[in-house]
């Protein structure tokens, strides 16, 4: 069957994460040996025994989910190494999509696992400048919410930023202007309105700091063509020229995440029959019985 790996973003880490992975295989307990020589703190010891405050920070949590999935993908690949073989076509959710990159050979750890820690860094340093947020709204059409966008932004930055399956779209701006919209999509009939635990507006242009912060550190990384086809976030296509992924990869940080089109394409154009949700938390998985019920979507925990 034609199979397709996902990787989950920031938002699935919980404490205790990695920990039975690493005391149970070697080649997992590597990776976290190799992350602490990198990072320069121990991230297994993070990831399990948290605290969560520090765990859910943007600067920690980015690198934890990094070095967790691509732990929980070595134990896949000592069960099932025939699957990995299989695999056709990767994606993953905003962060994860650096995790797609490194399985699918366009960078190795060490880059991937840097540009990741400069990425949380300088997201957390661009929210840190404006107090904004981001905001769930399940249950209402696309036309519908940007509309309450454009009537609640009253000058502020606010924009449609997850585009994740039918009736899950997320909402990204400043502060006071997520919670006016937060408050007329309740008002409109929203199914539920959630404000996210997040450090800031990820996915909209209050990002241009990380923009060009991060856009110095992915110029100077050693960056190669995928050898499977790679989703990117910002068009849901793939790309095969490392200056392409390069553009992308900063560009994403100002634009809406195209999850659901992302695995449209997957299913469609490229054919796949299976995925497997590499990582921490079932969150892909979830959104993919949304997008397409009866799709095949296992969930490899970390």
């Amino acid at each position: 069957m034609k199979t397709a790996f996902l990787f989950p973003g920031q938002g699935a880490q919980t404490v205790g994460m990695g920990a039975e992975l690493a005391a149970t295989l070697p080649a997992a307990r590597e990776l976290f040996d190799r992350s602490a020589a990198i990072l320069g703190y121990d991230l297994l010891k993070l990831c399990a025994e948290g605290p969560a405050e520090q765990l859910n920070a943007t600067e920690f949590s980015q690198p934890a989910l990094f070095a967790c999935s691509l732990a929980a993908l070595e134990k896949f690949r000592a069960e099932q190494p025939q699957i990995i073989d299989e695999c056709a076509a990767t994606a993953g959710l905003s962060l994860g999509e650096y995790t797609a990159l490194v399985f699918a050979g366009a960078m190795d750890f060490e880059t991937g696992l840097r540009l990741v820690q400069e990425r949380g860094r300088a997201m957390q340093a661009a929210a840190d400048l404006t107090p904004s947020g981001m905001v769930s709204i399940l249950g209402m059409e696309r036309d519908r919410i940007e509309d309450l966008c454009s009537e609640a932004r009253n000058g502020d930055v606010l924009q449609v930023a997850n585009l994740l399956c039918p009736g899950n779209i997320v909402v990204s701006g400043g502060r006071e202007a997520c919670s006016r919209v937060a408050q007329l999509a309740e008002a409109a009939g929203a199914m539920k309105v959630i404000p996210l635990t997040v450090a800031g507006a990820f996915h909209t242009p209050l990002m241009q700091p990380a923009y060009d912060r991060l856009a110095k550190a992915v110029a100077d990384a050693e960056i190669k063509s995928p050898r499977i086809p790679v989703i990117s976030n910002v068009d849901a296509e793939a790309h095969s020229d490392p200056a392409e992924i390069r553009q992308l990869l900063v560009k994403q940080l100002v634009s809406p995440v195209q999850w659901e089109q992302s695995m449209r394409n997957l299913l469609g154009p490229h054919g796949v029959e299976r995925a497997y949700e590499i990582g921490p938390g079932r969150v892909l998985t979830g959104l993919m019985k949304r997008i397409e019920r009866k799709f095949p979507c296992e969930n490899v925990a970390a």
